[in-house]
């Protein structure tokens, strides 16, 4: 790809900012990724001299291999009818990161999303608080280190349920053909 395939104003405010590599994806995407120290930067240029004013989501993605969470900002430009996809690491163990509240309303919502779902805490955000999984008391559920089974196995009382009428069609080769046990290695 060369720099006259994108927007030459976008491309001016990208070379303005060190430690960051950028992409078009598709005729109407651009990924940028950048260090997390330059990131609040990118936003702010981005918004402000791009036109990129609406966050359209912030998104999480665990890579539990590399020991770090990947944020990605997705924004959406207007007048020039493009999507920007900004994408950072931060450490997995500390799993802290500035709020870009102050920049984008909408962030405290994505922000509280992923505080919750991945324990990802915003500074600055103001609403770090529970809000979908209000009575759960484990571990974020979207990490993947997070076994579902072995919590609901510690968690639940299992009750043996297999009526008469299971019995039955199971009895006929119907119901469950292999148990989950059975599959798992």
């Amino acid at each position: 790809m060369t720099e006259r395939e994108l927007d030459t104003h976008l491309v001016t405010i990208l070379r303005e900012l060190e430690s960051l590599e950028y992409r078009q994806t598709s005729p109407r995407r651009v990924r940028i990724d950048v260090t997390r120290e330059a990131l609040p930067g990118l936003l702010e240029l981005l918004k402000g001299r791009a036109s990129y004013v609406h966050l359209s989501a912030i998104s999480c993605v665990d890579w539990i291999e590399d020991n770090e969470f990947e944020l990605v900002y997705h924004l959406w430009s207007y007048e020039s009818n493009h999507l920007v996809s900004a994408h950072t690491r931060i450490p997995r163990e500390t799993a802290r990161y500035i709020s870009v509240y102050d920049l984008y309303k909408p962030a405290a919502f994505f922000e509280r999303d992923i505080f919750e779902m991945f324990g990802v805490y915003f500074e600055g955000s103001p609403h770090m608080e529970k809000f979908i999984l209000t009575e759960w008391d484990g571990p974020p559920p979207m990490r993947k280190d997070f076994d579902a089974e072995a919590y609901v196995q510690e968690t639940f009382n299992w009750q043996s349920y297999h009526p008469d009428w299971l019995k039955e069609l199971e009895e006929e080769g119907g119901g469950v053909a292999i148990r989950p046990e059975e599959v798992r290695r």
